[in-house]
């Protein structure tokens, strides 16, 4: 099994993951930010990964510190679980919509963190969540993870569905992504020779 379980305690956050690549979409999700625990369930659910996260921190001041160390510690659990990324597909890609919201995100687990996010959301706040904090989990992640990720929503008028979707987006394209290529005879996907 391709797994990891990481924990960050900060003087802001206490953080602690447990996933496996190879699960069946099992998640257990205690952020404190009800609505963040939904998309990471998203993640959980359509990527197929075996996902609990745990954490608790300063939000009597906002979400921000909470919101980006699940990301950096998501981030370190993935790349600790995908070891030297041998006989991976490397790339995902996913489109996914949500009525009238539709996402597109490609991956690639290319060891050089890098996010493009383009999302333009229809409002500011979604049940009290700061839709600000979605790029920095994202960005904290892809820091840690070591991959590049490219985020577009295409359209979408409700915010909380064009969350949705690049949320669900993520999953899939991740899923694909960590995919052993039965193909690529363990080898590294790269003419490099590592990532």
């Amino acid at each position: 099994m391709r797994q990891a379980e990481v924990s960050r305690h900060t003087l802001e956050t206490r953080v602690d993951v447990r996933l496996a690549l190879d699960g069946s979409g099992r998640g257990s999700f205690a952020t404190g930010l009800p609505f963040l625990d939904h998309m990471l369930e998203q993640i959980s659910r359509h990527g197929l990964i075996d996902l609990d996260i745990a954490a608790s921190g300063d939000l009597h001041i906002d979400a921000h510190h909470t919101v980006e160390d699940i990301g950096i510690t998501l981030g370190q659990a993935l790349a600790r679980a995908l070891g030297d990324k041998r006989g991976l597909r490397r790339y995902g890609h996913a489109y996914v919509p949500l009525d009238e919201a539709l996402s597109r995100v490609v991956v690639d687990l290319s060891g050089r963190p890098g996010l493009c996010f383009h999302v333009a959301f229809s409002r500011a706040m979604i049940a009290g969540f700061d839709v600000d904090l979605i790029r920095e989990f994202f960005q904290g992640l892809v820091n840690h993870a070591a991959l590049t990720l490219h985020i577009d929503n295409l359209r979408g008028d409700n915010a909380h569905h064009q969350a949705e979707t690049l949320f669900k987006a993520f999953g899939r394209a991740l899923r694909m992504a960590v995919e052993e290529d039965p193909r690529a005879s363990g080898s590294v996907p790269s003419t490099k020779g590592s990532l």
